[in-house]
């Protein structure tokens, strides 16, 4: 007798049900996909922003990128097996969102080391999901691979935080772009999966 014979009634239909909950809210996916590239776009046609209205902007993704997370973690219905990593995710960043608002009279380099710090812990948190999503879905590479991207990010303005204020912005720019497109291809892996 095969161990997956034994633990194969289990595993499928709580993986069926995640599949399932993530697929009917697919659409999740997509906006924080788009906010993240607006937030990129914003970067790059404003180029002379200054990095304390950048951190401004930082905080609105942040908060709205943490309420759609919160919304798709408690908005699956029945047992859609293990979401706290999404609710994590979301929690964070609201968070860092709002400090981004109330620490603003700190120094920018406090500022860029919190976005930093923020960026890691959510790379961590969805290469988590990634590792939990892959049991059911081949194309959970994507949120792993935006994992790592967040996590490089956070590692650059780590190691590089005396850089010119225009680098930074671009850097910024091309995360949350590639960011929000990993995202919405993710979004659109999932809505194959949705019941019509």
């Amino acid at each position: 007798m095969s161990t997956h014979a034994e633990s194969g009634p289990r595993t499928p239909l709580a993986a069926s049900a995640l599949l399932g909950a993530l697929a009917e809210n697919w659409w999740l996916l997509l906006l924080r996909g788009l906010v993240a590239i607006a937030f990129g776009v914003i970067a790059f046609f404003w180029p002379d922003i200054t990095l304390v209205a950048l951190v401004y902007l930082f905080g609105i993704y942040a908060i709205v990128d943490g309420v759609v997370a919160l919304w798709a973690a408690f908005n699956a219905l029945g047992d859609a097996g293990p979401r706290w990593w999404l609710g994590l995710s979301g929690v964070v960043s609201i968070l860092a969102g709002l400090a981004a608002f109330f620490y603003t009279g700190t120094t920018t380099l406090v500022l860029l080391m919190f976005i930093a710090i923020w960026a890691i812990i959510i790379g961590v948190v969805q290469i988590w999901g990634a590792i939990e999503l892959r049991k059911i879905l081949d194309d959970a590479w994507l949120l792993g691979l935006t994992g790592v991207l967040a996590i490089a990010f956070g590692v650059i303005l780590i190691a590089k935080p005396g850089a010119g204020a225009l680098a930074l912005v671009w850097v910024i720019g091309w995360f949350a772009i590639v960011f929000g497109c990993l995202y919405i291809a993710l979004a659109f892996r999932l809505k194959k999966f949705k019941r019509t």
